[in-house]
């Protein structure tokens, strides 16, 4: 070889060596200055994830997750889809302790979207959030799921598929909670809820809520569980009326029904018979055996319940569910407050349905001490002293009001309530021939109906207005009157009537005559002047109303001045939370809204044992959701429902009126599967705004 040429490779080679060894030099005192170090547990937190990247974290997929949790940004259990699993391994690389998070799953608020009129034809791409770009939808609906499935396609796990009526369908079994369904849509119809937010939620004017939902006092789903039944799925029904109300065997055979009264149905032929249904539901559970009811873990905080009516009874079932302590202090020898005491046993027979239903309450874990009253037997500092971090008053309004007539203290005069807790507990009582029952609620209409089945000869109700007046459900006066009860209407007392020896003899009354409508929107009676009568009567009921006896306020020094009474003495509180002055005290039922329904003091009893368990938390703040008291959202209130065929109500089976007067066996006797099947197939399953039509075409 040319040595030139040699000398040329020789040369080149060096250059080369030269080069590479002034790179690696440089590389060297690079990876010196520019060195990044990652801390190793980053790759081992990431292999203990799911590794899904699935986005519910709130991180851009687990790598990112899993570097937050090392600097500390994210807890240990950020891994939404891997659940506990998931958080105790990552726990064991950082070295640190992990708490159970309770499960969270995807549910669908949108009744029907696909039910709402089109306001035009979507041709655009496929993609919910694309369909809502284009003028918030096709749909004339801001509740309604657009229905194009963005959620079902991007769910990492496969858990919720569309359903044969454009909805998703959502498989709670393979749900993770990752919350990547919920980022997705657009009109925020799908919701990550635990058990615990769903027994404290309430209703929002967001949600897609029937009007009858809407009118319930325990915002009970009810076009839920309607359909639960309606495709026989009766465990799911009733798990579904217990979300809201765990007396659903007595309600359902006492409540007035407001949200009948609102149900679009009747606007079509008659509503439908919601109450029924709901007994119906209940009574398969009791006949089959109660279902059991999830439970949160203990949480170490204890409440003492003053009153074990179905106010305080509905909130110790909450509280166990939620995890706290619940004791309940009741006055009388049994619990159950006025659903036992003032409730005749012909409409609520105790010992073969009340009893079981409060037993099945007790059995969370509730204990029970009769026979003490709150004033009397025990004061607050005896239930702080007994470590009671919280306490509801609930004891009800058990003060009858007096009829402020001349004599009215007359032996033979009665009290209503008086008279009913002496039936229930079988002390014997002697009437009369001739009754009169004074007043016009439900109250009254049991008052009469009692001394029917007493073999009393002629029961009569004094009413000071008309019929159309009666503050009783009209179904409970024509139940009377099918009995054998005689009404006098605008009639007031205005003295009992006794003779020379006191007997009480005849009660004197008044004609009246209606004037101008008074506060409650009725109009009000007005005497006749001239016009006393005297009804010869052996015995006089007073069934005119109750109030609570909240005496105890003055008497106690830790709530004088602290807790106060309005000047129909019930207690004072706020109306979200039914928290009062003193913070750790709380109300609800009849002692602070005054004598009304059973369901009602169930809504407060929710409520309340919301707001305590929020009270117990010092990350939460107490407060009620701002639309926690909204009655109807107003769009909701259709002008007519149309495209609907006439399908008569169904009636319950009752006892036949000349053999039920005799006795005091229950009346109602329940529905059959086949009559439950038919009236849960006239629910129209309402939304906000839809409903469903006879023949409507899902497009």
């Amino acid at each position: 070889m040319d040595p030139e040429v040699i000398s040329a490779i020789l040369k080149a080679t060096a250059v080369m060596l030269g080069l590479g060894l002034a790179a690696a030099v440089l590389l060297s005192a690079a990876s010196k200055i520019f060195y990044v170090y990652e801390d190793p547990r980053i790759a081992e937190v990431e292999g203990a994830m799911l590794g899904a990247n699935c986005g519910g974290c709130g991180f851009a997929g687990c790598s990112a997750a899993a570097e937050a949790v090392v600097k500390g940004k994210a807890g240990v259990d950020v891994c939404v889809a891997g659940g506990v699993a998931s958080a105790a391994a990552v726990a064991k690389v950082m070295g640190m302790e992990v708490k159970a998070k309770e499960r969270q799953v995807s549910i669908l608020k949108c009744r029907a979207g696909y039910r709402i009129d089109k306001l035009y034809e979507y041709q655009g791409i496929q993609d919910c959030r694309s369909a809502v770009a284009m003028w918030e939808g096709a749909r004339n609906c801001d509740r309604c799921c657009i229905g194009l499935g963005t959620c079902a396609k991007n769910c990492p796990f496969g858990a919720i598929k569309m359903g044969a009526e454009g909805l998703p369908v959502i498989d709670p079994v393979v749900c993770t909670g990752c919350g990547a369904c919920v980022a997705l849509c657009p009109k925020h119809v799908l919701e990550l809820q635990s058990m615990t937010e769903r027994l404290l939620s309430f209703n929002k004017i967001s949600d897609c809520l029937a009007p009858c939902r809407q009118t319930c006092p325990a915002q009970i789903d009810i076009p839920q569980y309607i359909n639960h039944i309606k495709h026989k799925r009766y465990k799911e029904a009733i798990q579904t009326i217990k979300e809201r109300n765990p007396l659903p065997l007595s309600v359902g055979r006492v409540c007035p029904h407001p949200c009948e009264h609102q149900c679009r149905r009747k606007d079509a032929d008659e509503p439908v018979a919601i109450n029924h249904l709901k007994r119906y539901a209940a009574d398969l559970e009791m006949n089959a055996g109660f279902y059991p009811v999830d439970r949160n873990p203990e949480s170490g905080k204890k409440v003492a319940i003053v009153g074990g009516g179905p106010a305080g009874l509905t909130c110790a079932y909450y509280l166990r569910r939620l995890g706290h302590g619940a004791t309940i202090f009741d006055m009388m020898p049994e619990l159950g407050g006025m659903i036992r005491y003032g409730i005749p046993e012909y409409r609520l027979p105790k010992q073969k349905i009340l009893d079981k239903e409060i037993q099945h309450i007790l059995d969370l874990g509730v204990d029970v001490k009769l026979n003490v009253k709150f004033g009397r037997d025990f004061t607050i500092k005896d239930l702080t002293d007994q470590g009671f971090d919280a306490v509801f008053i609930g004891i009800g309004a058990w003060k009858s009001s007096p009829m402020r007539v001349e004599n009215e203290d007359a032996k033979g005069v009665i009290h209503g309530i008086k008279f009913l807790e002496t039936m229930h507990v079988g002390e014997k009582m002697k009437l009369g021939k001739r009754v009169a029952v004074i007043g016009g609620g439900n109250t009254a209409m049991d008052c009469a109906r009692t001394a029917v089945r007493m073999g009393v000869e002629e029961v009569m109700v004094v009413y000071r207005r008309t019929r159309a007046e009666m503050p009783a459900e009209p179904y409970e006066v024509e139940e009377a009157i099918h009995e054998g009860v005689k009404f006098h209407f605008l009639v007031a007392p205005t003295k009992v009537v006794t003779d020379e020896k006191g007997e009480l003899v005849g009660i004197e009354c008044l004609k009246m005559k209606l004037g101008e409508p008074d506060a409650s929107g009725r109009r009000s009676p007005v005497p006749i002047e001239g016009s006393e009568q005297v009804i010869k009567v052996d015995n006089i009921i007073a069934a005119i109303g109750q109030a609570p006896d909240v005496s105890f306020l003055e008497s106690d020094p830790e709530l004088k001045g602290k807790v106060e009474k309005t000047r129909w003495n019930s207690i004072v509180a706020d109306p979200g939370t039914l928290q009062t002055k003193a913070p750790f005290i709380f109300t609800g039922g009849d002692c602070y809204n005054g004598p009304l329904t059973v369901v009602s003091a169930i809504g407060d009893g929710r409520r309340a044992a919301r707001a305590m368990h929020l009270y117990f938390d010092p990350e939460a703040e107490l407060k009620a959701p701002p639309e926690a008291l909204i009655k109807n959202i107003p769009e909701s209130c259709l002008p007519s429902v149309t495209g609907v065929t006439y399908k008569a109500r169904v009636s319950m089976p009752e006892v036949e009126p000349d053999i039920r007067n005799k006795d005091f066996q229950e009346c109602a006797l329940g529905l059959s599967e086949d009559v439950a099947l038919y009236e849960a197939d006239r629910c129209l399953q309402c939304g906000v705004l839809c409903y469903s039509r006879d023949l409507i075409e899902v497009s």
